[in-house]
């Protein structure tokens, strides 16, 4: 306690200076806080809405259906009742089995044919499952078994159409037949991903069955209470229903969201360049406020050292000089910086339409305790390494040379 009150004393003598180094030390904090933050925000928006309109967080299908399924689709049907599957909805943390059918083929209006992708869904469970489609016109699909499509934006733009309008399936069956089905546009839905609204559509599970003339789907997607929850659920899963047994295969949503992965790939290397600049920006403000201090102490330094105090005792006091900086900046930084980016997120931050979407959306900063651990970490540790050199140079002083600066 005593060599805290003498650090906090020394560094008093010039507020100035001090208080030059601790606000460049809270700007960092607070710069780190609200760039990482934002950042967090943009992996959390990702990962929910890939999870939420496309993935699931589990994805159960039969053995190597997403390597040759492409090839051979029917070859991967899961059947329609499955006692597996009434397993895992019972399940505790379970919020919803959605069964899903992919379906490709040509959609026609009037003189217009175009290829499309297609998922059979069950209306009531991907209301729970595709929180992330937002529907344009019209309304959403409203039965199992009703005679409608809901299209993607780019889709019906390219096909000339609206809700109401009569479109019509064709698609090969399960048998290498021929089969065509009429429906009508309940709605025109638009998703984050562009490229995926141009050619895309769905349709009740029970419609895309009888288009394929197949009984079942090829995936069951899983919703969980909790994303962080993915991984438990998935050991689960497999020590529950083994492969070998069961000729279920368990995949996680992160295995196929290649794009989310490559961007939080992306945006890490970038957060880490924005803290090791960070980083070298405090490591020379608070050495050179340290490095002054020594000079301007030099005096008095060897003075404490004719009387008898240690070098190592010389080191310490200003190590904690460093320390004291650091963790008063830091603590500083993150208030500020937690209460900026609450302020930021209720006004919302506008962001342009990114590339491969079509509408911009509404940025917001997610504190997490990552966040804040790292930035504080980072602040604290910086200062504290600062502190080092400037104290072992005061420790290392001529006594004799050192007492000439009080002559």
């Amino acid at each position: 306690m005593a060599n805290l009150l003498i650090a906090v004393r020394n560094l008093a003598r010039n507020r100035r200076r001090a208080l030059a180094a601790l606000l460049t030390v809270a700007a960092g904090v607070i710069a780190m806080v609200l760039a990482d933050g934002f950042t967090q925000w943009i992996f959390w928006a990702m990962r929910e809405g890939t999870i939420q309109s496309q993935l699931g967080h589990i994805q159960v299908m039969r053995p190597g259906y997403l390597n040759a399924g492409a090839a051979n689709p029917y070859a991967y049907i899961l059947p329609e009742r499955l006692p597996q599957r009434s397993a895992i909805e019972s399940m505790p943390g379970i919020k919803v089995v959605a069964p899903r059918l992919a379906v490709t083929g040509l959609i026609s209006h009037g003189e217009t044919t175009v290829s499309f992708v297609a998922d059979g869904v069950d209306p009531r469970k991907e209301a729970q499952l595709s929180k992330a489609f937002r529907i344009m016109n019209g309304h959403d699909l409203s039965s199992l078994a009703a005679g409608e499509v809901i299209l993607g934006h780019g889709l019906a733009r390219n096909l000339g159409v609206s809700q109401g309008a009569t479109i019509a399936l064709l698609a090969t069956t399960s048998g290498g037949g021929i089969n065509a089905v009429e429906a009508k546009v309940a709605g025109i839905f638009t998703t984050a991903n562009q490229a995926y609204d141009d050619a895309a559509l769905r349709l009740p599970l029970g419609l895309a069955q009888s288009l394929l003339r197949v009984d079942g789907a090829h995936a069951w997607l899983v919703l969980l209470e909790e994303t962080e929850q993915t991984d438990h659920f998935l050991e689960q899963f497999r020590a529950r229903f083994p492969i070998s047994a069961n000729k279920l295969e368990f995949v996680p949503w992160y295995q196929q969201a290649d794009f989310y992965n490559k961007t939080v790939a992306l945006f890490s290397q970038q957060m880490n360049v924005l803290r090791l600049i960070i980083g070298c920006i405090i490591v020379l403000s608070i050495s050179n406020m340290l490095v002054m201090n020594v000079l301007e102490r030099t005096g008095e330094i060897g003075t404490l050292l004719a009387i008898g105090f240690k070098r190592k005792k010389i080191l310490q006091q200003f190590a904690i000089e460093g320390l004291l900086l650091g963790l008063v900046g830091a603590s500083l930084g993150l208030g500020v910086g937690y209460g900026l980016a609450e302020l930021i997120s209720a006004i919302g931050i506008p962001m342009p339409p990114p590339p491969g979407m079509t509408e911009g959306y509404t940025g917001e900063i997610r504190v997490t305790l990552s966040v804040v651990t790292n930035a504080f970490l980072i602040a604290f540790i910086t200062t504290a390494l600062a502190g080092l050199y400037p104290a072992w140079k005061a420790s290392r002083l001529q006594i004799i040379n050192a007492l000439r600066h009080n002559i």
